[in-house]
């Protein structure tokens, strides 16, 4: 069969949100002197002198760096240099466009570069640290270091210097939302739900669940998104449990087909949303209506909550409980925060036992709240999940993508 390309990409005239709408107004330089305030106040907070960075989502959050972000997970090369005033560096960056002071070259640092020779990099890389706080004129010797070899923890514990956990202020700065940060997650919604509405429009029998999750893919990389931390999305028999991710299969009438987005988008900030559809033409059955109207029970419970000054605990309290048949099956948390991935903080069911640390719900977080209603054994379940701004008094909704009509009907 002869396909003509111009009909499925450059012909395209759907996947372009911007065709349709425009995003809300982002000021980068703004968005820059932002972030970078929030990572060197939790810098001043732990008394480190610098910090050093390799996650890329962290790249992306301090100096806007990019490239090859799912390489850089597991073969990091690029790294950065962040002090209270000196200047950012960014270490073996691939080319690509940076927000950082200086570029400079990096020390092997992963088993591809660096092999057994390991070891010997890290000395290297200490030896760069030291001169670095030399450069930027401090006596400090508390260094802050994100997911690193443990021979370069050794190798900067050799040359006097006091290492700490980097997480600690990469994670703990992104957790407040700036004006454009929140714009920017609009947009990354937007994107995400373009990508659900095309994929429900495809849902019909016979489609497998591979082809419906690659709409949706497509969506985000049309609108310059980045990638989707999984495939989640599974229908009929291997929606229950939850967390299987697209296969194969084909999609047949009257499943039900549950998605995640999950979704790093446009400008690196994160689109969290799950919707669970019908396929028809079979009608609904009463307990696929039931597990759908049980999980927007939890969600809405759990939404009413919602409001900043609320501790973790209390709100584990508070949480919506389902029916024990639905406990082991349940998703592993009820809220998680969200920024440019999933982040701090998140919130266990009470039943799984008491929350691994407390916390505070704070205005200007962005929060999604969970539900999965699938009974051990049986073929269906429900996945919902709404994404939120906390405000002063509560809290926005952010997804609006439409809700399953035929479900919520009793």
């Amino acid at each position: 069969m002869t396909i003509n390309p111009d009909s499925l990409i450059c012909d395209d005239d759907w996947s372009d949100l911007t065709r349709h709408r425009q995003p809300e107004p982002v000021d980068d330089e703004r968005l820059h002197r932002w972030r970078l305030s929030r990572l060197r106040g939790q810098l001043e907070k732990t008394g480190a002198a610098m910090c050093l960075l390799v996650s890329p989502v962290s790249l992306r959050y301090a100096v806007n760096y990019r490239d090859y972000p799912l390489f850089q997970s597991h073969m990091p090369q690029t790294y950065l240099f962040l002090s209270m005033e000196g200047p950012t560096v960014i270490h073996g960056a691939m080319g690509g466009s940076s927000w950082a002071d200086d570029t400079r070259a990096g020390r092997p640092i992963s088993f591809f570069d660096g092999a057994e020779r390991l070891a010997e990099y890290a000395e290297q890389l200490a030896d760069d640290v030291v001169n670095y706080l030399k450069e930027i004129g401090t006596d400090n010797r508390r260094v802050a270091v994100e997911y690193i070899n443990p021979s370069i923890t050794r190798a900067f514990l050799s040359r006097g210097l006091e290492v700490i956990d980097g997480v600690l202020i990469s994670e703990s700065a992104r957790v407040i939302k700036s004006p454009d940060e929140i714009n920017c997650i609009r947009w990354a919604v937007a994107v995400a739900e373009h990508g659900i509405s095309r994929l429900k429009q495809a849902l019909r029998p016979g489609v497998s669940e591979v082809k419906l999750w690659g709409l949706l893919n497509y969506t985000n990389l049309a609108n310059n998104g980045d990638w989707h931390e999984g495939r989640m999305l599974a229908s009929g028999p291997r929606i229950n449990p939850w967390l299987q991710e697209a296969s194969p299969r084909e999609v047949q009438s009257g499943d039900l087909v549950g998605l995640d987005t999950d979704m790093v988008g446009p400008r690196g900030y994160f689109a969290d949303v799950s919707r669970t559809f019908l396929c028809g033409p079979a009608r609904a059955t009463a307990r696929q209506r039931e597990l759908y109207q049980l999980a927007f029970e939890e969600i809405s419970h759990n939404l009413a909550l919602i409001r900043p000054g609320l501790s973790l605990s209390e709100f584990q309290k508070r949480a919506y409980v389902p029916a024990e048949e639905f406990h082991q099956n349940a998703y592993p948390c009820v809220i998680h925060g969200v920024g440019m991935s999933d982040e701090y903080p998140q919130v266990k069911p009470a039943f799984r036992g008491e929350n691994p640390y407390d916390g505070v719900i704070e205005k200007d977080m962005v929060i999604c709240v969970e539900s999965y209603m699938g009974a051990v054994g049986e073929r269906d379940g429900v996945k919902l999940e709404q994404q939120i701004l906390v405000t002063k008094s509560g809290y926005e909704l952010l997804s609006l993508s439409p809700l399953e009509a035929e479900l919520m009907d009793a």
